[in-house]
């Protein structure tokens, strides 16, 4: 088959104009993943100084290592914010308005550092204190990627509140490809939360989480079903965890209207649709586990329950 790269060009050009899918044309760019990459890593350099940089930092140089990079991440952001205001503008806002517009937010999301930092050192704590294996809180910060996920889904929650579009989509999906960890940025999160091992762990956009949760690894936080689609946008579709909730591995909670009252332990693979009231224990029972040979998979070798 005698291809020329002519031929392919012209395909792929009739490919683009019957389906669309092409960025930075003509001046108006969506933003760009790969800058947000980068701005993501320097505001986790803000939240956790001296964690998230291959350089030594000395206590003299804080104040203006922090200052430049403050100053950097503004000018870069401020950007980004103003692609997503131009490609979903705030109601009534006129065009002209929006650099203003995306100067005010990069200025206010900024501002909010300091809280998520507080926040922040929360989760650490709860880290720390739920899980033996931990050394010290500075080893939490350093290997768990735990801390990087929910570091970055407390930043992108910032700019979901304020409506910024596809930016804290693009920086929470960074985190989970990077940890395993499924936090959507519009879930409202309490202090003192944990997930261990977190990996195939999936928090869904409308989800309520108290303070002092516990998650494990390949927990599910979704919706009961999407066959609405976009008739579901902005209705309540995942479930509320109220304070001090524990739920072990492969357990899965569903629909919007399910609450897990405060106190209540989840035990592992339990699959839930409906609401348990405060100091549950949800377990699984009657689970048939059968040990057979290979060579004959009809005569089972043991036969028993959990």
């Amino acid at each position: 088959m005698n291809v020329t790269v002519t031929q392919l060009t012209n395909e792929f050009l009739d490919s683009y104009a019957r389906v669309g899918g092409i960025n930075h044309l003509d001046g108006k760019n969506l933003p760009s993943k790969r800058e947000i990459a980068v701005i993501t890593v320097d505001l986790l350099r803000l939240l956790f100084p001296g964690y998230f940089a291959e350089e030594v930092m000395h206590l003299s140089q804080v104040k203006t290592e922090t200052a430049t990079l403050i100053e950097s991440v503004l000018v870069r952001l401020e950007g980004q914010i103003r692609r997503s205001l131009e490609y979903v503008p705030p109601p009534g806002a006129k065009k002209k308005d929006l650099p203003g517009l995306a100067r005010q937010w990069t200025l206010e999301f900024l501002a909010s550092l300091p809280n998520v930092r507080d926040l922040l050192c929360t989760d650490v704590e709860a880290a720390y204190n739920g899980d033996p294996a931990a050394l010290s809180k500075e080893e939490v910060i350093l290997a768990y990627p735990f801390v990087e996920a929910i570091a970055v889904q407390r930043l992108a929650h910032e700019l979901h509140r304020k409506q910024v579009a596809l930016l804290p989509r693009i920086m929470t999906e960074w985190a989970h490809s990077r940890s395993g960890l499924d936090l959507h940025p519009g879930a409202r999160i309490g202090t003192h939360f944990f997930v261990d091992h977190c990996t195939g762990t999936v928090v869904g956009e409308t989800t309520d989480i108290g303070s002092h949760v516990k998650l494990y690894q390949g927990v599910g936080l979704v919706a009961r079903s999407l066959a609405g689609g976009q008739a579901l946008r902005g209705q309540k579709r995942h479930p509320t965890l109220e304070d001090r909730v524990t739920i072990y591995a492969g357990a899965t909670i569903m629909g919007g209207d399910t609450v897990i009252g405060a106190g209540s332990t989840v035990g592992a693979n339990v699959f839930l649709t409906h609401s348990v009231p405060a100091n549950s224990l949800v377990i699984s029972e009657d689970a048939k586990v059968k040990v057979m040979p290979k060579t004959d998979r009809n005569v089972p070798i043991l036969d028993f329950q959990i």
